[in-house]
């Protein structure tokens, strides 16, 4: 079992995607405001397999539920 502790940077390296401060940034002012009636794993900007790993942490309330509901809260302000 991974006891690390997930920040936001390995979220984004979990989901493949570029995960310096400047890459997150501009993922998130690039995505949001979500709209509130989507569930974050519904976005149309996430491949089958990031859809899939976000699914999966929430349904699970893995240990990357808390990076997952921090990115979503991102992309809603």
């Amino acid at each position: 079992m991974d006891l690390s502790a997930h920040t936001l940077a390995t979220l984004f390296e979990q989901l493949g995607l570029p995960s310096t401060e400047s890459a997150i940034n501009e993922f998130i002012d690039q995505h949001s405001p979500l709209d509130p009636q989507l569930r974050l794993e519904e976005a149309s900007f996430w491949n089958p397999g990031q859809r899939s790993f976000l699914m999966e942490a929430q349904a699970e309330d893995s240990d990357w539920t808390e990076m997952v509901d921090h990115l979503d809260a991102f992309l809603r302000r």
